[in-house]
């Protein structure tokens, strides 16, 4: 007897409860803007109590004493007011943010990121289309919260068109790109988000530091594999075992689209390729000579200008295949659409961009109140006396920080304020801060897929509905929860081996 949706539901009540818990506590949060105000009142209350007792630590960067300082002071209201616009116009990833957005944006409104997804989860075979639509999500994190909106209804195409349940498409495509969003073999927005952010709290420790946005990109090329393979093998031994894998048979299947490539975007996508590479090339040839002006001192390319500059140069290659896209496709007219384009990517970020405008403050009375400092040096000389060993530590973070994501999706906001204290406590037990970055990307993702707090969850329902009218949270979660916890051990273990061997993240971040 086939079990209908219902009773596969009831099969896992105990997960049904947990997500009933998290989304009414996830609920009772505060917008994220309003919670970084919350955090700078908590903070400056913490801080005048400290500084009250004069609790002070041995800074390891310089031997001098650090003091807490109480943001509640004359002299703190006096930061706060004076440093405002200067906190938010010197935030590390705005101005990168905001330049590769404009690049990326070109590329995504012209429609060459979307035909690019059409063509790349169409044109493989049966047996190959689980891997191709997981891979492909790990890749559409450059089109940011766009992946989300372009591929999940696509993978549910794609398998349709093979022959599989087009519901198991979209928890493919879906759990591809929120449990595995970190791990783009692409440059992306994130990459460079994290980077700055990674940046500032590693500054409280060493001054001249400063963390690319492509300090892990050998391992996200590593991680992306790793996850599209694990998605592949775990739809097939268990998701594909599941009886409930039919469509409605009243299903309305006609306002979902189709995998339809137009021939003059096929044109177009041949022609944006054909550039990009062209496009790479130029770049390599212009980077080869050791006298190059985007080589850094003798001939270095790790510290080098090309390197310093590897936002602009993603946002100048985005544009560039975005306007041939553009003008080859018809969706680019004329000089002044380009623009357009720009702010319509632009106009997306707004929220992000208001969010930013918190965290910055936030960030800013937490470096000037010395409470980071404090809290890195004392949690790094308890992780020392406990002698346990570094991998234990590098767990215990990681479960913290992935309890953490299931109430706090965004990102930007949970890094902004974990890194403060992470990324320092970290360094002072000779944990690199790219090291500890790559440990969030981990924490970051792997529990996205599960949380009904993401509203990419919510959007993911929309779609699976069209399938099955009944579908609930509890369904979605039942699919993605295998999924979600096999890429989150496997990229865990990819974490400590990597580490373990010193394998460097990235182009001159060693793990080591």
């Amino acid at each position: 007897m086939t079990n209908s949706p219902a009773t596969e539901q009831t099969k896992l009540p105990r997960v049904l409860r947990l997500l009933a818990v998290i989304e009414r506590a996830g609920n009772a949060l505060p917008h994220p803007f309003w919670l970084f105000w919350l955090l700078s009142l908590l903070l400056g209350v913490i801080s005048a109590v400290l500084a009250g007792f004069g609790v002070s630590v041995i800074s390891p960067s310089n031997g001098k004493t650090v003091t807490v300082r109480n943001l509640f002071s004359g002299d703190g209201l006096a930061m706060a007011l004076s440093t405002m616009v200067e906190n938010f116009a010197k935030f590390p990833p705005m101005a990168t943010i905001v330049v590769v957005i404009m690049g990326v944006a070109v590329a995504e409104r012209s429609g060459f990121l979307g035909t690019l997804m059409k063509v790349g989860v169409s044109r493989v075979p049966a047996s190959w289309v689980v891997f191709a639509v997981a891979f492909a999500g790990t890749v559409a994190h450059v089109a940011s919260a766009a992946a989300y909106i372009i591929l999940v209804p696509l993978g549910g195409l794609a398998f349709r068109a093979v022959g599989k349940s087009p519901i198991l498409g979209i928890v493919v495509a879906y759990t591809a790109i929120a449990s595995g969003y970190d791990a783009s073999p692409v440059p992306t927005p994130n990459d460079a988000i994290f980077a700055g952010i990674t940046t500032a709290a590693a500054r409280l420790i060493s001054p001249e530091i400063t963390v690319s946005p492509l300090s892990n990109w050998f391992f996200n090329i590593a991680s992306s594999l790793l996850l599209a393979l694990v998605i592949t093998l775990v739809t097939k031994l268990v998701l594909n075992k599941r009886t409930d894998l039919d469509p409605d048979p009243d299903a309305d299947l006609t306002d979902i689209g189709d995998l339809v490539v137009a021939q003059r975007e096929r044109l177009a996508l041949r022609l944006s390729l054909a550039t990009l590479v062209l496009s790479l090339g130029v770049l390599t040839a212009l980077t080869l000579p050791s006298w190059s002006p985007l080589r850094g001192k003798g001939g270095s390319i790790i510290d080098s200008p090309l390197l310093d500059g590897i936002a602009a140069v993603v946002a100048l290659l985005f544009g560039v295949v975005g306007i041939v896209y553009g003008v080859t496709a018809g969706t680019i007219r004329k000089a002044g659409d380009v623009p357009k384009l720009m702010v319509e990517g632009l106009k997306q970020m707004a929220p992000v961009l208001v969010l930013f405008f918190a965290i910055a403050q936030f960030l800013a009375y937490f470096e000037w109140t010395k409470l980071g400092d404090v809290l890195a040096v004392n949690a790094a000389e308890v992780f020392r006396n406990s002698g346990l060993p570094i991998p234990v530590i590098f767990l215990l973070v990681l479960v913290l920080l992935t309890l953490v994501n299931v109430m706090v999706t965004s990102g930007s906001a949970m890094w902004s304020i974990a890194a403060p204290v992470l990324v320092p406590m970290l360094m002072l037990v000779h944990i690199s801060p790219e090291t500890t970055q790559a440990l969030f990307r981990i924490a970051d993702s792997g529990s996205t897929a599960i949380t009904p707090m993401s509203p990419y969850f919510i959007m993911a329902l929309g779609f699976m509905q069209r399938y099955r009218k009944n579908a609930g949270i509890g369904t979605l979660a039942s699919y993605t929860l295998p999924l979600a916890v096999a890429m989150t051990l496997s990229w865990t273990l990819l974490f400590l081996t990597w580490w373990g061997l010193g394998i460097p993240w990235g182009p001159g971040a060693p793990s080591r």
